[in-house]
C-alpha cells in the first residue's frame, strides 16, 4: 500500500471514490469546494498494487475562538467498502499526522468516534477548553497536540471552513 499526497490527476478518482464510500455526495461537493476555494492543507490518499486510490483524507484549517492559530481538521477520511478493516485508514491518518508536525502545524481537531480516535491521541476536546460550533456529543468533538503545549493560552468555539456549513 502506497499513502502519498494527491496529485491533480487524483482529483476525479478520489471523487468517486468519496461517492462510493459515503451514502450521499456531500463528502464529494465538500472536498471539491475546499479544494476550489483553497482550504486544503493536505489531502492524502492511499493506492493498492496496481495504482488505484482506495482511501483519502483531507486536512483544512479551523479557527479557535476566532482566531487561526494553525490547528488543522480532520475530515473526511474515507476508505473504499472493498478495503475496510485492513487498517489503512490508520495508516494514512498517522502518516498525515506527522506529515503536519513537519510542517510545524500544531495541533488538529477531528469530529468522529472516541473509540477509533483516541488511538491517534486525540482526546475530547472540552478538556482542552475548546467546544465544537455545532451541536454534537462532547466526546465526538476531539483535539490532539501535534506539537507540545500548541493549547497553551488557546480556548472557544472551533470553527471549520465556512464549506462544512453546506453539509
Amino acid at each position: 500500500m502506497l499513502i502519498r499526497s494527491e496529485a491533480p490527476a487524483d482529483l476525479l478518482p478520489i471523487d468517486r471514490l468519496l461517492k462510493k464510500a459515503f451514502p450521499t455526495k456531500a463528502e464529494a461537493k465538500l472536498v471539491m469546494s475546499l479544494r476550489e476555494n483553497g482550504h486544503n492543507t493536505l489531502s492524502m490518499v492511499a493506492c493498492n498494487d496496481e495504482g488505484k486510490i482506495v482511501a483519502h483524507v483531507m486536512f483544512s484549517p479551523v479557527t479557535i475562538g476566532g482566531m487561526d492559530t494553525g490547528v488543522q481538521g480532520l475530515a473526511p477520511l474515507c476508505v473504499h467498502p472493498d478495503y475496510r478493516k485492513q487498517g489503512i485508514a490508520v495508516s494514512l491518518v498517522k502518516e498525515g499526522l506527522e506529515i503536519l508536525r513537519e510542517l510545524s502545524y500544531p495541533a488538529c481537531v477531528v469530529l468522529g468516534d472516541p473509540a477509533y480516535y483516541e488511538q491517534f491521541g486525540f482526546t475530547a476536546a472540552n478538556t482542552f477548553g475548546f467546544h465544537c460550533k455545532w451541536d454534537v456529543p462532547q466526546e465526538a468533538f476531539m483535539a490532539t497536540e501535534i506539537i507540545d503545549n500548541a493549547f497553551e493560552n488557546l480556548q472557544g468555539i472551533v470553527d471549520y471552513c465556512p464549506e462544512f456549513d453546506e453539509l
